[in-house]
């Protein structure tokens, strides 16, 4: 029998899901209910700001430490991946790795386009009164940009849990809902 151990805490599993949540709020409400986009967007915002301390204090396998790598070696991953012989990660691999920080760099951009946008628009929220309503299409395009390629990222991370649980053998949505993986590679 295998052991079972616990790589996505409690705490990282709430946070995936309410970013997962926010996101689609806000990405579903935009100009119709402005309100709510704007706290789907604090939302976000916050769940940022946890991610980033919940990676330097969080459990094992949340904190950056134990999968930041080099691009280099994300992209000797994929390499190994296409040729069929990628190792199994605990954690994560080093293309979720990447992927990881470009998600939560992408998001990031995205929290600070929107307030932009929406003092420039508005005259609301932490920015209002400091960016003028010359630049409003500006912000509004960056954050358009923005979300459309957040939304790309977004596809190809699905795609790459999908590849690496059938690589692997492993269903890792099954994982991340209860927490657990096989501390052993199955064959």
């Amino acid at each position: 029998m295998q052991n079972k151990v616990l790589v996505w805490d409690l705490t990282l599993r709430i946070f995936h899901c309410l970013l997962v949540a926010a996101f689609f709020v806000a990405y579903i409400s935009e100009d119709d209910w402005l309100t709510v986009h704007v706290w789907a967007g604090y939302l976000v915002a916050g769940l940022l700001v946890f991610r980033v301390i919940w990676g330097f204090i969080g459990s094992q396998y949340a904190r950056f430490a134990s999968f930041i790598c080099p691009v280099s070696q994300s992209k000797a991953y994929l390499m190994a991946l296409v040729e069929h012989k990628a190792k199994r990660y605990l954690g994560h691999n080093p293309a979720g790795s990447l992927m990881i920080v470009l998600l939560l760099i992408s998001l990031l951009l995205i929290v600070l386009s929107g307030l932009a946008l929406y003092a420039a628009d508005q005259n609301a929220g932490p920015l209002a009164g400091m960016i003028s309503s010359t630049y409003e299409h500006f912000w509004k395009e960056v954050h358009e940009i923005v979300v459309n390629f957040t939304v790309v990222l977004i596809g190809i991370h699905i795609a790459g849990v999908i590849v690496e649980s059938w690589v692997h053998g492993e269903n890792l949505v099954r994982s991340m809902c209860h927490g657990y993986k096989n501390s052993e590679q199955q064959d």
